[in-house]
This record gives C-alpha cells, structure tokens and sequence, in this order.
C-alpha cells in the first residue's frame, strides 16, 4: 500500500506533544498565518463557497457566498440552508436523499429570487471530513453567477430572430412590390379611359369604384413601407405630437372595417390632450396594429374605449374592449415572433409594436381575461422627461 507524502507542517503536528513552550508558540503563530492566507484565498474568489453538512447547517461561506444568498458572517454556523435558500435547500436534499461518491460532481443550473434574482450555476461535491468516516457527511456548494452570460444569450437570441424575421420581410416586401406598382398603372389607366366616357350614372360609380381601389393599393403600399420601417431597427423622428389628432385619423382609416364588425369606439380625453415625443407614422403604426387586434377579438361586435391621462411623469393611452380576452397560456408568448391564434394572423404585429414603442422610451403593458376582455396601456414619458427617463 502506498503511504501517504506528509507535509513539514503534518510532521511538525505528529511531535507536537514534544514541542516546547517556544516551539509551541511559534507553531501557533504559522498555524495563524496559514489560516489568515487561505482566508484571503478564499474570499478573493469570485466564485460563491459554502461548506454544508448534512443537517443543512452551513459551517462555512465565503465573501461571494454571503453577497449571492444575503447571508451574514456572523450566521455561520448557525443558519440553516434550506430556511435561507430554498432552490439551494432541493439540491442539498436531492443529493443526501441519493448519496452520492466522494468528490463526486453533480452539476446544475437553478434561479435565485433573493436577494437578487440572477442565474446560478451550482456544484455539488460530496466528501469526508475524516478518512474513516463510511459516507460523506459533507457538502461543497461552489455557486458560479452565469446571470450575465444568460441575459447576452437571451438578447443574442431576439437579434438573431429579429434579423431572420427582417429578411422574411425584406422579401415579403420585394414580392408584393411588383404587383402593387402594376394594379397601380392598370388603375390609371382604366381611369381614363373611363374620363372619356359619357358621365352616366354607370360610369360615375365605375369612378368611385377606381377610386376605392386606388385608395386600397395606396394603403397596401403604405402598410408595407410601415411595416418594414418598423422591422428594421431605426430610430425614430421624434418630434412634438398631439396623441388625439393621431387616434381620430387612425380610427377614422379603419372606420370601415369597425363598422363591419360592429364595433363601436370612443375616445375618453381629459381635460387637454397630451403632447408626446413621438414619430407620428411610427405611432399611427401602434395605434393601428392595437386597434385592429381589439376590433377583431370582438367577434360579435362590441365596444372599444380609449382612454387618454397623464401625471407628472407618464402619458398613458389605454385601449380597452370587450371582447374574448387571451389565455395566461398565451399571455407570456403574445411578443414572440410569429405567434398568433389567429387564422391567417401574421404574429408580427405586437412584437413591432413593442420595438417601436421601445424606440421611443414607452413601455406596454397587457391586462386580459377570457371572455371579459383586454386593456392594453401604453405610457409614454412626459417631453420634459424623456431625457432623464434615457439617461
């Protein structure tokens, strides 16, 4: 059997009984020292280091310990594991409820709620304190905050949906391209020739008719311009604006297809309409994409009421129908790409929605309930604070 290498220090302790009172102290001062440095060590690390045993009581932590689960020096030896941190407390009981070799690694990754939500990722190392003990009796957690590291992941993620999604558009926009600038010339052209005809009653409604379908293709044209100013990450023209002016044109362009679905709207103002710092076709965007999504979750006509106020440091314009509500299910996926529990829905409007809005320093926040309905409230900061509310 191989013996085990000991150390000028072990040797020093196995004739401590030798050892006179100079010797004695001398000891006890390096013994001092070699504590003091691995202390230094330990604390150094970023990394959080807690000795648990296996009554969950913690005998040992580090500075960064202490920062991530809010636990004072002074609780060591004392404080109980699973009464300060839960999530830690399934892990620890995981592995005594599954022993586990010595030096053993279990790995995972879990979420801390306090004191400050991060993500950690956890290490568990089972070993013994003496060597004849038969099983370990303690516990190594080292804590690694990844928090960092999973929110870049998380952004580099929307980016990278984002960008496919512009490209999807950019193509979109090519394809319908061509054949709007075409039913644009055939239009034109019919309208001439329907110029030269006598002005019979015939003829004025074929007029009016062309009309209408001009106005379509213009609208379709423009839905696209919109749509990909949207899409593309550009900032917008900010410049004084009067939210009622822009409700009242909005509704007044989709007035048609509301009256089709019998909804009826209104708008509840305060005393004065607000001025917000805002690109107005960038708005009207908004506007438009929230309206449409209220009119047609009320499928058997309704009411829609918007709702304008402000305090000293927010505008907030609230849309509010009646209509079928969304499902908490879809609730946390309504700003996905390409989600939508509509037939024929796109999924991309409230996710520009959200991107101009957040262009603008403005925030959206979703109320819903099945078969009750939906409020949606924008808040906008007041001019004077938009700098402040950047910075």
């Amino acid at each position: 059997m191989k013996k085990k290498k000991l150390g000028m220090l072990d040797r020093i302790l196995g004739r401590v009984d030798d050892l006179d009172s100079i010797n004695l102290n001398i000891l006890v001062q390096r013994l001092a020292r070699e504590r003091a440095l691995m202390e230094s060590v330990f604390h150094s690390i970023q990394e959080g280091i807690l000795v648990v045993n296996q009554d969950g009581l913690i005998e040992y932590a580090n500075d960064s310990a202490c920062k991530m689960i809010n636990l004072k020096h002074t609780d060591v030896g004392t404080a109980v594991i699973w009464k300060i941190v839960p999530d830690l407390a399934k892990s620890l009981e995981m592995t005594l409820s599954n022993p586990v070799g010595k030096n053993k690694v279990i790995s995972r990754e879990i979420a801390l709620y306090y004191p400050i939500y991060r993500y950690v990722h956890l290490y568990i190392v089972a070993f013994q304190e003496f060597e004849n003990n038969q099983s370990p009796d303690k516990y190594t957690f080292i804590l690694n905050d990844v928090t960092s590291d999973k929110v870049s992941t998380d952004k580099r993620i929307e980016s990278e949906k984002t960008a496919s999604i512009f490209l999807l558009a950019a193509g979109v926009a090519h394809e319908l391209g061509n054949p709007l600038n075409s039913l644009h010339i055939h239009l034109q052209l019919i309208s001439r020739i329907a110029g030269r005809l006598d002005d019979s009653e015939d003829v004025q409604a074929i007029k009016k008719y062309l009309e209408v379908c001009s106005s379509e293709v213009d609208r379709l044209d423009g839905i696209t311009k919109n749509f990909l100013q949207a899409i593309r990450p550009s900032s917008p023209d900010l410049k004084e604006t009067w939210i009622l002016p822009l409700l009242e044109e909005t509704l007044a362009f989709q007035s048609q297809e509301l009256s089709d679905l019998g909804v009826k709207s209104k708008i509840d103002l305060p005393a004065r309409s607000p001025v917000v710092l805002a690109d107005e076709n960038q708005l009207k965007q908004v506007f438009f994409n929230i309206i449409k999504n209220a009119s047609e979750a009320m499928r058997d006509g309704g009411k829609l009421i918007i709702r304008i106020r402000e305090d000293q440091e927010k505008v907030y314009i609230q849309f509010s129908d009646n209509g079928i509500g969304i499902s908490q299910e879809d609730m946390s996926q309504i700003f996905e790409p390409y989600f939508t529990t509509k037939s024929g829905g796109s999924g991309l409007g409230m996710m520009i929605v959200q991107r101009i809005l957040r262009e603008h320093g403005a925030t959206i926040g979703i109320d819903s309930q099945l078969e009750t309905g939906t409020q949606v409230t924008l808040s906008f900061p007041q001019k004077n604070k938009r700098v402040k509310l950047l910075h």
